[in-house]
């Protein structure tokens, strides 16, 4: 019975999952750290990437590097949507535009903007999905900002909604994110800490349907459970402490939009940046988006690609469905080339869940210790490890 019992509530666990990411935008900010990417990756004219959407800013900020071409591929369409959108912006509008939708969360006058400039050359699904949201990013109501919205948004939004998170909790938070130095920044963790990690704090985080939310599947949370001593919760409190004490927070705008609602011009992401906008306008055309998984991408669409970005969706995939797991990899290798480079993250230490024929193929040792260097720069900290593989000869 027991059994029984434990299966009915992962299955109801994964429907659970399955639900919110198949009807909802997950994520509206890419939360892997760019900068680690780019160094691992080194794109450049020659490079033809096949990439997951996300939220499409590590995309764009990829863009910046002139990549020959990016393949973007998301099973949810409306991770394609909003990067959709965001190549409108930068087709049709200035870098204002761009920086109040995507930067402060909302445009004084979105309606009349969307309608003017980006309806029409949005694809279709796109254009039916934004013309129900444009709630988005209207400064009026409850939720001030686009960062407020979507699951991982609406996840945060509560948090600072939530009665228990009091004045100290919030002052103590930007006493944090605008610290000045890394001294400054122990000092206000050691102030934020106990209030962070209370008991509502931990009640939320151990809920399946925050975690699902937030973009993580069971398959994850496991792997976490059983590996990381103190299960989830020591993770996240061991490696937001590393983020929040060692890694700069006036460069930091992963937890800075999550924390405020918005970016700042010096705390944002690379797209953001205005020097960087006619870059960008010169280089979006040279993606393609594909609301589809990579099996059927790579099955109609084959290649010899130069870079696979794969986020973290090996692990579902290893504890859900390992037969696809396999198929997935065969079309990867059957589509790679001697010194194709395969970026993944994932919530476990190493990636002793691939098949072997994958390490046998692709030779991850090589950039063992810069990945693990990097790694520890994150400033997201919400992955056990980062690993860069190479196709061998």
């Amino acid at each position: 019975m027991v059994l029984i019992a434990e299966r009915f509530l992962n299955y109801t666990r994964d429907r659970i999952f399955r639900g919110i990411h198949n009807n909802v935008l997950i994520y509206n900010t890419s939360w892997e750290d760019p900068a680690i990417d780019r160094k691992l990756l080194d794109l450049n004219r020659d490079s033809n990437v096949v990439m997951i959407t996300s939220a499409g800013d590590n995309l764009l900020d990829y863009l910046l590097d002139r990549p020959g071409s990016i393949h973007s591929v998301d099973m949810n369409p409306r991770q394609n949507s909003l990067f959709e959108l965001k190549r409108s912006v930068i087709k049709n509008g200035m870098h204002d535009d761009l920086y109040a939708m995507f930067g402060e969360g909302h445009h004084d006058d979105i309606k009349t903007f969307y309608r003017t400039k980006l309806r029409d050359s949005l694809p279709d699904y796109a254009r039916k999905y934004w013309d129900k949201k444009l709630k988005f990013f209207k400064d009026g109501g409850i939720k001030k900002s686009f960062y407020w919205y979507g699951g991982a948004g609406t996840a945060a939004w509560l948090f600072q909604a939530w009665p228990k998170i009091h004045k100290r909790f919030r002052e103590n938070m930007l006493w944090l994110i605008n610290a000045e130095s890394l001294e400054e920044q122990k000092k206000a963790y050691q102030a934020l800490e106990p209030l962070l990690w209370n008991k509502v704090v931990n009640w939320i985080l151990g809920r399946h349907v925050t975690m699902a939310a937030l973009g993580v599947p069971r398959a994850q949370r496991d792997l976490i459970m059983n590996e990381f001593e103190g299960g989830l919760l020591g993770f996240l409190q061991t490696n937001l402490r590393r983020v929040f004490t060692e890694v700069p927070m006036s460069e930091n705008y992963f937890w800075r939009v999550y924390a405020t609602g918005s970016y700042s011009p010096e705390c944002s992401p690379g797209y953001l940046r205005e020097y960087n906008f006619e870059t960008l306008q010169e280089e979006v055309d040279r993606v393609s988006t594909y609301n589809t998984n990579f099996i059927d991408f790579l099955q109609k669409n084959p290649a010899q690609y130069s870079h696979y970005i794969l986020l973290d969706h090996q692990d579902w995939l290893a504890f859900n469905m390992p037969a696809v797991l396999e198929e997935e990899w065969r079309e990867i290798l059957k589509n790679s080339k001697p010194g194709t480079k395969i970026l993944m993250r994932s919530a476990a230490s190493e990636l002793s869940f691939l098949p072997d024929f994958v390490h046998d193929a692709v030779d991850f040792e090589a950039h063992s210790s810069a990945t693990e260097e990097l790694h520890q720069t994150c400033r997201v900290g919400t992955y056990a490890s980062t690993h860069m593989g190479t196709v061998k000869a």
